[in-house]
C-alpha cells in the first residue's frame, strides 16, 4: 500500500469509492447469510426454505461475481463455488433433481472452476473448499454408482470424470473415479476412452502393472496397435517378469498375424533371466491360456528343474494335467460307446491324470490344508480307482475345511 499524501478533494472521491467497494462486498456478506440460513433449512430438512435460501444467496453471489471490485475474491469464489454446488446437494436430498437445474446449464463446472480459483489465489479458505469439494464429491459418487448400477455406463463415465475435475480442483488425484470412468468406457464400447483413463492411471502407479496390460488391451480393441505397442512396451520395462504384461504384449503380436514375433517376445525374455523360475512359470501360464500345452507344461518343469519346491509351479503343471484328463473324459460322454476316439481319449486322460497326480502330491506337502487341492486329489484318485487315497483326501480335505 502507498503512503502518499493526498489532497482533501481526492479523499472524498476516496471515501465514496470506498463505498461503493463496501457495497459490492456486502454481496459476499448477504451471500453468505443466505447460505447459513440455506444450511440451517438443510438441518431442519426443510426443503423448500432451503431452496429459496439458496436461490436467495445464489443471486448475491452471481452480483459479487459480476463485478470488478470482487469477482477476484477469494471469498466470492468459494462461495459462488459451494452455493452451485449445492444445488446437486439439495436435488439429491430432496429426491427432487429438477432443483439443480435452478441453478442453470453446467452449474457443477462452473461450482468447480470457482473452487479452483478460490484454491489457487489465496490459501485463507483452502480448507473450507477442500471440505466443500469433498462434500459434494461424495453426493457426486453416489450419482455415479447409481447410474452404473443402471447400466447407464455413458452417463456414468461422464459422471465420474467430472469427479476428477471435482476433486483437481484442490490438486487431489481421483484415480479410483478415474479407473471406474475408463470401465464405464470398456462396457459402452469406447475402447480410446477407455485406454486413456488407463494410460493415465499408469503415471500414478495406480493397480502396478495392471494398468498397463488393461490400457494396451483397450488400444488393442480399438485396434490402435501403435498405441497398444507402445504403452505395453513401457510396461514391461517397468514390470520385466509380470505375466498380464508379458500376455498382453503375446496377444498384440498374436493379432497382427506375428507367430513368431510372440514366440521371440518369449524367448527374450527366458534368454535374459534363464535361472529365474517365476519368469519359466509366467511363460507357462500363458502357454497354458494359449492352450499350448505341451508347451506350458515344458515351462512348468524347467521352473521346476531351478526349484523343485516351486509351489507356483507345481500347482499349475498339476491343475493343468487334470483339467485336460478333465476335458478329455468329457468328450468321451458325448461320444458313443463304440466311437474309435473313446479309447484315445481314455488313454490319453489315464495319462494326464497320471502325470497331474505327482506334482500335486509334492505341492500337498508344501500346503497340506489346500482344501481345494485336496478335494481335487480325492476325486481324480476315485476316478481313478484309488479309493482307499481317495478317502484319505476326503478326510484331511473336510478336516481342513474345518480348520483342522
Amino acid at each position: 500500500m502507498k503512503h502518499n499524501l493526498i489532497k482533501s478533494t481526492l479523499l472524498i472521491g476516496t471515501l465514496v469509492f470506498s463505498g461503493v467497494s463496501f457495497a459490492q462486498k456486502s454481496n459476499e456478506t448477504s451471500a453468505a447469510v443466505a447460505y447459513k440460513r440455506y444450511l440451517a433449512s438443510m438441518d431442519a430438512r426443510d426443503f423448500p426454505d432451503a431452496k429459496k435460501a439458496l436461490l436467495e444467496a445464489k443471486k448475491f453471489i452471481d452480483l459479487s461475481t459480476a463485478h470488478e471490485e470482487t469477482k477476484n475474491s477469494a471469498k466470492t469464489f468459494w462461495y459462488e463455488g459451494r452455493i452451485y454446488s449445492s444445488f446437486l446437494t439439495l436435488g439429491m436430498l430432496s429426491m427432487d433433481t429438477s432443483i439443480i437445474k435452478e441453478a442453470g446449464d453446467n452449474a457443477l463446472d462452473k461450482a468447480i472452476v470457482a473452487f479452483k480459483s478460490g484454491y489457487t489465489v489465496s490459501d485463507k479458505y483452502d480448507g473450507d473448499i477442500r471440505d466443500d469439494v469433498h462434500n459434494t464429491h461424495v453426493f457426486l459418487d453416489n450419482i455415479s454408482m447409481g447410474l452404473y448400477k443402471s447400466d447407464k455406463f455413458k452417463e456414468a463415465a461422464e459422471t465420474y470424470l467430472t469427479e476428477v475435475k471435482l476433486l483437481d480442483a484442490v490438486n487431489e488425484v481421483d484415480t479410483n473415479a478415474i479407473f471406474n470412468a475408463g470401465l464405464c468406457f470398456w462396457k459402452i464400447g469406447e475402447f480410446e476412452k477407455s485406454a486413456k483413463q488407463y494410460e493415465l492411471l499408469t503415471k500414478y502407479q495406480y493397480h502396478g502393472a495392471e494398468m498397463y496390460a488393461s490400457a494396451s488391451d483397450a488400444y488393442r480393441k480399438a485396434k490402435q496397435y501403435d498405441a497398444a505397442k507402445a504403452i505395453i512396451s513401457e510396461g514391461r520395462k517397468k514390470y520385466p517378469q509380470d505375466k498380464e504384461i508379458l500376455l498382453e504384449a503375446v496377444n498384440t503380436a498374436l493379432e497382427l498375424n506375428d507367430a513368431a514375433g510372440a514366440e521371440s517376445l518369449l524367448n527374450e525374455a527366458i534368454a535374459k533371466d534363464p535361472k529365474n523360475k517365476q519368469l519359466h512359470w509366467t511363460i507357462g501360464s500363458i502357454y497354458m491360456d494359449l492352450k499350448q500345452y505341451d508347451k506350458a507344461e515344458q515351462a512348468f518343469n524347467n521352473a521346476l528343474a531351478i526349484d523343485p519346491n516351486y509351489d507356483y509351479a507345481l500347482h499349475s503343471l498339476g491343475a493343468m494335467l487334470i483339467n485336460q484328463g478333465v476335458d478329455a473324459n468329457n468328450q468321451i460322454n458325448d461320444l458313443k460307446l463304440n466311437d474309435p476316439k473313446v479309447k484315445t481319449l481314455e488313454v490319453f486322460a489315464k495319462q494326464c491324470f497320471n502325470k497331474g497326480i505327482p506334482p500335486l502330491e509334492k505341492y500337498l506337502e508344501l500346503k497340506p490344508k489346500d482344501v481345494e487341492v485336496l478335494t481335487i486329489m480325492a476325486q481324480v484318485n476315485r476316478f481313478i480307482g484309488n479309493t482307499e487315497k481317495a478317502a484319505d483326501y476326503k478326510k484331511r480335505a473336510d478336516a481342513a475345511r474345518q480348520g483342522n
